[in-house]
Parts: C-alpha cells; sequence; structure tokens
C-alpha cells in the first residue's frame, strides 16, 4: 500500500503536478458579516438562496466566523442581485424548447470595518447554467431550482475565492 502512495505522488511530481498548500483563511479577517442582497431580479426569493449558499461556502471553508451584527464583524458582505435572465439554449425540430439557460450576475461589496472596500472580482460575480425542459411542469421546476441552487453556490464559492486571491499576503 505504501509503494502505491509513492508511486502516485512520484507520477503526479513527474507530470507537472503539486500539491498545493491552501488554509481557506482570509489573511486578518476573523469574522465576517454577510447581509442578504437587495432582489433587483424579478425572482422571487432568490436573495434568500444566495445568501443561504454565501454562508454556507463560508461556514464550510471554515477559516472565519460569521456574525449576525455587521459592526461586530472585520468584514461585511453586502449588495445586490443584479439580473437573473433566462432564454431558450436548444430547441427541437417542432420549436419546442429543449433547453434553458439561467444567467445570474451578482453585484456585491466587501468592507472591512474601517469601511475600506475589498476590492471582489466582478467575473466572480456572474455564471451560467443549462436546464432541461420536462413536458412534466413539476419536473421542469425542479430542474430550474437545482439550476439556481448550483449558481449559487458556484459564484459563492468564487466569492470566497475571490477574497482569499485579495486578503492572503
Amino acid at each position: 500500500m505504501r509503494v502505491g502512495l509513492v508511486a502516485v505522488v512520484a507520477l503526479c511530481v513527474a507530470c507537472g503536478y503539486g500539491f498545493v498548500q491552501y488554509d481557506a483563511s482570509l489573511g486578518d479577517v476573523r469574522t465576517v458579516a454577510i447581509d442578504t442582497p437587495r432582489n433587483e431580479s424579478t425572482e422571487p426569493g432568490i436573495e434568500f438562496l444566495v445568501a443561504d449558499s454565501l454562508r454556507r461556502e463560508f461556514l464550510r471553508r471554515g477559516a472565519v466566523q460569521l456574525v449576525d451584527d455587521p459592526s461586530s464583524a472585520d468584514l461585511v458582505l453586502s449588495g445586490r442581485i443584479a439580473s437573473l435572465r433566462e432564454s431558450g439554449q436548444a430547441f427541437s425540430s417542432v420549436v419546442l424548447t429543449i433547453e434553458y439557460r439561467l444567467t445570474l450576475a451578482l453585484d456585491l461589496r466587501a468592507a472591512r470595518s474601517d469601511g475600506s472596500e475589498v476590492p471582489l472580482d466582478s467575473r466572480a460575480q456572474r455564471e451560467t447554467e443549462s436546464y432541461l425542459s420536462s413536458a412534466d411542469l413539476e419536473a421542469q421546476r425542479k430542474n430550474r431550482q437545482e439550476a439556481l441552487r448550483h449558481l449559487a453556490a458556484l459564484l459563492a464559492g468564487r466569492v470566497y475565492d475571490s477574497l482569499y486571491e485579495t486578503l492572503t499576503p
């Protein structure tokens, strides 16, 4: 077993792969408050889905403590849901939509307790996801909800990574 592990490590190193140390910390930031973003889209309740995904991502990484009170946080994440767009992506020969595309755009800001802003990569705040259409309306609704959950989780991870890259020396 030990020889197998050594062989895998040697093969990875020989192919140019390496181990990256990632402690997930955000530099000197120890506490974070995440405000529920304003919803400027036409999708009711998406602001709660995005806020929940952000909180889950910060908890999953485990490097900072989430606090409810923004005045007691080292960093406050706030902003808005800029848009949620939906369009048909694939069509059948009889002009029925087979697949839809959702594009979620956020406009989030991160501010330190002293009021200084921490820049977030704007590219980390926009993503597209596709979902399948269905003749069964309940199945289509579930497909759409899953696509929205996936978009929110993906963007939450990117926002955290953007903060990590900015705040970690």
